[in-house]
């Protein structure tokens, strides 16, 4: 039976009692929803998952994204991304750089992320302790900790998003070897506009949809004001008191709410300790509609 374990904050919970190699019961679906809702960060452990199976299990919360490149994707779930540090006959299997900044994933698109699926293949150690390690913030405690001026300050105000901005952020670290966006990948790529205040479709609670990775300005003010508030809204929300660390698991399947979180990758391991993770991107363009709110949402 399936049985959801709060953690000590009010971020993140572990979900017991699920094999997701079997489908999920519309009961079990209905129930994982309500905690992604109420929990964001959302632990099942033990699940030894062919890449179909992370698939399977993401499509049922929306449209999977697919890769845009076509590079680093599994040959038998094309839906499935590879993340991993792992070379092969002198090239990566995989992303080996994804995510090591605070960000919230899809925010650069108009239609915006709901969920990450992140499964544990392999998880690098020392000494006995798992490196690696995901932070997570949370953007609904960040919300609700802005002083009242800044809630009416942002209220109604849009923020402009750019791939752009986190990827060469990543291609001026020290040692990246990622090459700048061509013409062409940026135009893949296009900014999107997003409201600074969402309504959790899902909870209901106001959440600070900003963040440093993509957020590139604030729209209807200058550029010096812009840049002023963003500086605000970043330091703010990145503050201790709002974070969850993950300590990964082998087997681990880990899903996560882009809309009312940021996250970030510790890439506190080396080459020569492995880390191989399977990945889904769902989109938001189903947890919004009026139907999937009726069917999921609205009976007790």
């Amino acid at each position: 039976m399936l049985r959801v374990e709060p953690n000590a904050a009010t971020l993140g919970a572990t979900i017991h009692g699920l094999d997701l190699r079997q489908p999920m019961t519309d009961a079990e679906f209905r129930a994982v929803l309500r905690a992604l809702g109420q929990y964001a960060v959302l632990r099942l452990p033990n699940q030894h998952l062919h890449p179909r199976d992370v698939a399977a299990f993401s499509r049922r919360f929306g449209r999977v994204q697919t890769s845009v490149s076509g590079k680093y994707h599994h040959a038998e779930a094309p839906e499935v991304g590879i993340l991993s540090n792992i070379v092969q006959d002198g090239v990566n299997i995989g992303i080996p750089d994804a995510g090591q900044d605070w960000h919230t994933d899809m925010s650069y698109t108009a239609t915006r992320g709901f969920i990450n699926v992140l499964h544990a293949v392999q998880v690098p150690m020392r000494d006995g302790q798992p490196l690696g390690n995901t932070l997570f913030a949370d953007m609904r405690a960040a919300y609700d900790a802005l002083p009242d001026e800044w809630k009416r300050r942002i209220e109604g105000l849009t923020a402009t998003h750019d791939f752009n901005v986190f990827w060469q952020n990543m291609v001026n670290r020290p040692g990246s070897t990622r090459p700048p966006l061509t013409p062409a990948e940026r135009a893949k790529r296009p900014p999107a506009t997003h409201p600074l205040v969402l309504r959790h479709p899902i909870s209901g609670d106001r959440v600070l949809y900003c963040n440093p990775g993509y957020a590139e300005r604030i729209n209807g003010v200058s550029d010096a004001e812009s840049t002023a508030m963003l500086d605000f809204l970043f330091q703010h929300q990145l503050q201790p008191r709002f974070h969850h660390a993950h300590h990964w698991q082998v087997g681990d399947l880990l899903l996560w709410d882009h809309l009312s979180t940021l996250h970030n990758a510790i890439a506190d391991y080396t080459a020569a300790e492995p880390r191989l993770m399977h990945r889904c991107q769902v989109m938001a363009d189903q947890v919004f509609s009026p139907e999937f709110q009726h069917q999921w949402l609205d009976a007790a």
